[in-house]
This record gives C-alpha cells, sequence and structure tokens, in this order.
C-alpha cells in the first residue's frame, strides 16, 4: 500500500514539473506575441526555481529529464517539444502562435516560431537526421516551407510524459508484451546466467551481440528470455517475424517506432522466428536485414542457426528439461497426492519429453479430475493426461489410429508373436535400461527403437502395430507418405523433420505404412536426384537411432529394402502369409461376441486361400448381408461376401476353397 501511495506522488510531483516546464516555454512565447523583451521575465525565474524545487523533492527523475537524456536532446530542442506539448496542454496556444507569427492562419508552432522566440536557437533542430525528427518526437507537416511547416508532438511521446504506460499503437498486432513463465529447472537457470553474462561482458561502445536460442521447443525459449529480461532489469516484448515488412522504407519505420519505443518502456525484443522455413531464402535474408539493424537488447528464437553477417550474434542451443529436472517438476506440481503416487513419476518423465508449462498443465488437468471419496487409478489418469497434452500437430502428414485391438486379435506364428513381445518390452523397460542400468550415458547413439514389419498385404503388420499401442497405452500415428514424399529437393527430408519433432515430446508411435516407396534401396549416384534421395534416407535412418519412441515401418516387400538400411533397425519381424490353421483361428476371432452367428464353420472358412485383411472384409460384408436379411451371419451370407472380395482381388473362387459350405 505505501509503495502505491510513494508512486501516486510521484506521478503527481511529475505532473507538476510538466506543467511548469511548459509554463517557462509559453511565457516565451507570450512575450515574443506581445513584441517584449526576450530576457527572462519574474514569471519565467519563479517557473524555473518551482522546476529545480520540484525535481529535487522527486524520488526519480521527472519523465521529461528523462526523455531528454535518452533521446540526448539540446536545450533548444526540449523546448521545440514542449512547445509543440502547449498545443495539446492550452487551448488558447493556437491564437498565441497566431498573433506571434503575425498570421492568424498560422495558429500552430513552426520552426520559424522557435527560432525566433525561444532561447539557444540552433537551425539543425529538426534535420531530418536531428533527434526530434530522427526518433520521430515530433511530426513535420509537408507541402510548406521548412520554417513554416506546422509541428505536431508524437501521441506516444505525450502520453509518456505525463506517465502514460502503453506500447505505440504502431505496434500493436505486431509487438505484445511477454510474461515470466514461471521458474526455470536448474539448467535453463544455469543457461539464463550465462546469456546475462554475455550481455554484461559486451562493450558499451558497441552493438550489443544479438542472443539467437535455437531448438524445438518454443516455451522453453521463451521462459529463459524472461528470465534474462527479469534478471538484467528490462520488460520483454516478442514480435513474430511474418510482421517484419521486407519493403526497405517499412522496414526503417518499424525499426524507427521499436527502438523509440524500447527506450521509452525499457525493453528487450524476441523475434520469432520459429515458424519459418530456413529454405526460403528472400524470407532469411529479410530476417537478416532486421536482426543487423536493431538496436538494443535482441533474442531471436528459431529451429536452426540464421545467419547474420553484419552484426556479433551469439547462440544457444535450448533443451528441454533433462529427465531428473522433469521428475522433480512433477514431483512439486504433484505434492498434495504425493503419497499415491506410487513411483509413476519416473516412468512420465522417462516416456514423455515434455516441457515445464506442459508438465504444470498435466497436473492442474490431473488434480482436477481427482475427486475425492473415490478410488481412482492415479497412474492412468495421469498417463491419460500426458497423452493429451503431448499429442502432436500432425494432421497435415499422419493419421491419428485409436488403438482398440489386442493380443486376442491377432494370429500370428509363435516366434513372430514372440518378437512382438519384445518390442513391447523394449519400450516398456527404456527407463530401467537406459538411465538406471546407465546404457544412455555410456552411449548416446542409437537408442531409437525402430522396427520393419514385413509381408504381403492383409498379413497384420498394421493390426500388429495397433495391438503394440493399445499394449503400451501410446497414440499410434500412421503417417501419410503421400504428403511426407515430395518431389522437390530437400522437400522429403523438410516434412520427414517436422513428423519426428512434432512426436518426440509425446513418444508416439510411428508407423510408416508402406515405407518401401520411401525407403527403397538406395540408388547408384548417377544425378543431383540420386543423391538428395540417399541424402534423405540417411535423414531418416539419423532421426530413427535419436527417437525416443516406436518407430514401425511396414513393407509388402521386403527385399525392396536396403540392406544397409535394414542393418540400422533393431527388430525385424516378418509376417508370413497365414496357412489353414492360423486362418481357421482368425475366423474363430474375427466376430465379436455380441454378433449373431449360426452354423459357421471355421475349418471350412480356412479352405478360402487369403490373408487376415481380406477375412476381415468378407467377415464385414457378411455381417451386413446379415443384418439386411434379418438373419444371424450363416455361411451363405459369407459365401456371397467371398465372391465379391474375390471379385475385388481379381480371383475366381475354386470348388476346393468353398465345397460343402452350403
Amino acid at each position: 500500500m505505501n509503495g502505491t501511495t510513494n508512486n501516486h506522488h510521484w506521478y503527481e510531483e511529475n505532473e507538476r514539473y510538466l506543467s511548469a516546464a511548459l509554463g517557462v516555454v509559453r511565457d516565451a512565447i507570450e512575450r515574443y506575441a506581445q513584441k517584449m523583451s526576450l530576457s527572462e521575465s519574474p514569471e519565467q525565474q519563479n517557473r524555473k526555481q518551482v522546476l529545480a524545487d520540484t525535481k529535487a523533492a522527486m524520488t526519480k527523475p521527472p519523465l521529461l529529464e528523462r526523455l531528454c537524456q535518452l533521446f540526448e536532446l539540446t536545450e533548444f530542442e526540449r523546448d521545440v517539444l514542449l512547445m509543440c506539448a502547449c498545443m495539446e496542454f492550452y487551448g488558447d496556444f493556437g491564437n498565441i502562435c497566431g498573433l506571434a507569427q503575425g498570421d492568424t492562419q498560422r495558429a500552430y508552432p513552426t520552426l520559424s516560431l522557435a527560432l525566433a522566440a525561444l532561447p539557444n536557437p540552433h537551425w539543425d533542430a529538426i534535420a531530418p537526421n536531428a533527434n526530434l525528427r530522427y526518433w520521430r518526437l515530433i511530426e513535420l507537416a509537408e507541402g510548406r516551407a521548412l520554417t513554416l511547416s506546422p509541428l505536431r508532438i508524437d501521441e506516444r511521446i505525450l502520453h509518456y510524459l505525463i506517465g502514460g504506460e502503453y506500447i505505440d499503437e504502431r505496434l500493436a498486432g505486431l509487438v505484445e508484451p511477454l510474461p515470466e513463465a514461471g521458474e526455470l529447472v536448474p539448467s535453463q537457470q544455469q543457461l539464463a546466467q550465462q546469456i546475462v553474462a554475455v550481455w554484461m561482458q559486451s562493450s558499451p561502445t558497441n552493438k550489443l551481440p544479438v542472443l539467437q536460442l535455437c531448438g524445438i521447443e518454443p516455451t522453453s525459449k521463451r521462459a529463459i528470455a524472461a528470465k534474462v529480461c527479469k534478471m538484467v532489469g528490462v520488460a520483454l516484448h516478442i514480435m513474430p517475424v511474418q510482421v517484419v515488412p521486407s519493403a526497405p522504407a517499412e522496414m526503417e519505420t518499424l525499426l524507427r517506432v521499436w527502438e523509440r519505443e524500447s527506450f521509452l518502456s525499457n525493453s528487450a525484443l524476441l523475434v520469432d522466428c520459429d515458424k519459418i522455413d530456413m529454405a526460403d531464402l528472400t524470407r532469411t535474408h529479410t530476417i537478416g536485414r532486421f536482426l543487423e539493424r536493431i538496436s538494443g537488447l535482441a533474442f531471436v528464437t528459431s529451429r536452426e542457426r540464421i545467419p547474420i553477417q553484419q552484426r556479433p550474434i551469439v547462440s544457444f542451443d535450448i533443451h528441454k528439461p533433462t529427465i531428473e529436472e522433469q521428475s522433480l517438476l512433477w514431483q512439486s506440481s504433484l505434492a498434495q497426492i504425493q503419497p499415491q503416487l506410487n513411483g509413476q513419476v519416473k516412468k512420465l518423465a522417462t516416456q514423455f519429453n515434455l516441457s515445464p508449462n506442459t508438465i504444470r498443465a498435466a497436473c492442474a488437468e490431473v488434480l482436477g479430475q481427482l475427486t475425492g471419496g473415490q478410488e481412482q487409478d492415479i497412474g492412468q489418469i495421469l498417463w491419460d493426461a500426458c497423452r493429451k497434452q503431448a499429442r502432436p500437430h500432425l494432421d497435415e502428414l499422419a493419421q491419428r489410429i485409436p488403438p482398440t485391438s489386442t493380443w486376442e486379435d491377432l494370429v500370428l506364428p509363435p516366434a513372430q508373436a514372440e518378437m512382438l513381445r519384445e518390442i513391447a518390452a523394449h519400450v516398456r523397460q527404456r527407463a530401467t535400461v537406459y538411465q538406471n542400468w546407465g546404457f544412455a550415458a555410456k552411449n548416446s547413439r542409437g537408442l531409437g527403437i525402430s522396427a520393419l514389419f514385413a509381408g504381403a498385404s492383409g498379413t497384420g503388420k498394421t493390426l500388429a502395430a495397433e495391438v503394440l499401442a493399445q499394449e503400451l497405452h501410446l497414440d499410434l500415428y500412421r503417417i501419410d507418405l503421400s504428403s511426407v514424399v515430395s518431389k522437390y529437393i530437400g522437400e522429403t527430408e523438410k516434412n520427414l523433420r517436422r513428423v519426428f519433432d512434432a512426436a518426440e515430446e509425446g513418444g508416439v508411435i510411428l508407423l510408416f505404412d508402406e515405407a518401401d516407396a520411401l525407403f527403397g534401396k538406395r540408388s547408384e549416384v548417377k544425378d543431383s536426384h540420386d543423391r538428395y534421395a540417399n541424402i534423405e534416407v540417411s535423414y531418416l535412418l539419423q532421426r530413427m537411432e535419436s527417437y525416443p519412441g516406436l518407430a514401425i515401418m511396414t513393407t509388402n516387400l521386403k527385399s525392396s529394402i536396403d540392406t544397409a538400411f535394414q542393418r540400422r533397425i533393431r527388430f525385424v519381424v516378418q509376417f508370413p502369409f497365414p496357412d489353414a490353421t492360423q486362418r481357421a483361428e482368425i475366423w474363430r476371432r474375427v466376430y465379436p461376441a455380441d454378433t449373431p452367428t449360426d452354423g459357421l464353420d471355421a475349418k471350412k472358412l480356412a479352405q478360402l486361400s487369403v490373408a487376415g485383411g481380406n477375412i476381415r472384409n468378407i467377415a464385414l460384408n457378411a455381417a451386413f448381408l446379415a443384418a439386411d436379411a434379418d438373419e444371424p451371419v450363416q455361411m451363405k451370407h459369407l459365401l456371397r461376401a467371398a465372391r465379391t472380395e474375390y471379385a475385388k482381388l481379381e480371383k475366381s473362387l475354386t470348388e476346393a476353397e468353398i465345397g460343402g459350405w452350403v
């Protein structure tokens, strides 16, 4: 309360100081209008004494004095600015100007009037490169003689002088304040201190270096920048780089207005380049020019480094908190239910690589779901909240498949089924092996879990991926290869990067269906397109080895996959065409318990020489035929459905396959 009172008192003193300063200039113009001596009058001496006394009593300098210091205004330039401000504060000042200039039509301040009526005049006060006009503290009307053109104080400057705290309206929609984002984890706090040290050690005679924060996680970069600004005592504003104009004149205006605003509000600027495609050379060049020209404290956030030639730049790679730091965040955010967690936190931190903001959001969701007196599986609630918070934005490149199938739905030979369970065990026990047993510390390469599912269409490859997702309680994303593969050089690699970057936070299961279309044999290099195709394969291999989740690729033709590529994959599972015994088992499991059936013979149905996917199609079509006839599913319905499926496959049903059905 006392601080608020003191602040209010200072604003009152600031207004008193400004009023006295305006009065001195008004008196000078009035005396000139009345053809009186330009020497100081007793009233002017009294006002100057009030200025001195008011300033001496203030706990911090008045805003007029701070403005003059910021923009290095001379005494005459300050008086010109105050003369323009008099037009806004005194309703009769226009008449005084007209009288002083001997022309009632010129009822406004001019340079001619200032030069004649104010002390210590100098002609270059309103030159284009002088501070009044360079910093746009005053506006000069065009179309008249320079000395007779109307002068007007800039609105932002006018409000600043009386203590108005708001951003320049020309920056509205382009720049906005960025609040502090809570406490940083220790590794990020240490990085913030390093950044502060870089700024503090910079030479005051040179431009400060641009601080470039690189990485895929925007919230951590913004949080670190906000913490740095708090540590050095400045505010932070953010500007999306998309609003930066490429036209030189427009860029110059934006730079000038922001630089002035940074002085007035004691602010740094964060230029957000996280969504910019660095392959767009024209846009990258514009960004570089803007960053080279901007003054003061400046950050730039981007996924990759932006080249800047004409200004010092210091780059920092920003990562998410470590697993240990994420564990501590989970524990502190869930302190009120700590006894009920029962070791869940380590599991969450290992599976989901989340930012501090995302962890706090997930905890808030969990605590909101927990109600007193009800028995609930807190571990499952936490896991589901993480899945929801970490769900990647892959709508353009992938389709999320809600997993509903279980091991009961999958019919495979024992060797293949056992290998799938091994895959699940590897994903489940990553925390134990990589972290607790030290494998991650010994070698960070090759920790990704990758699998190749090979086999003819319909043999259960996609179904197996669904079963693994259901078993592991993870989201499954099928990659749309038509959206990933591009004929343009470099585009496929860029799309793959988007897929992996978006998926890493949640450790989702990625399913590259029919991947041989993308990952075929590496060709002999005959031209630049062949060379770039091999680069894309190499990039995929590198990302798969470092991806913290499970990446699955399916192919109908294993021989189309380069053997060097296969060696880099941890699991290769061959899905064989089902034999008669396996087909019979598939038929026994194909219908849900609620489906009415009558007289179905699994052994006879297994005579159809088709894969599991075709069996499911036949079973579903037969169910529709039976429902339309208001009958249970019978062999006659399956026979009709089988004929339809075989026609689609361009095959003919043989007597050996359907003999004795009906």
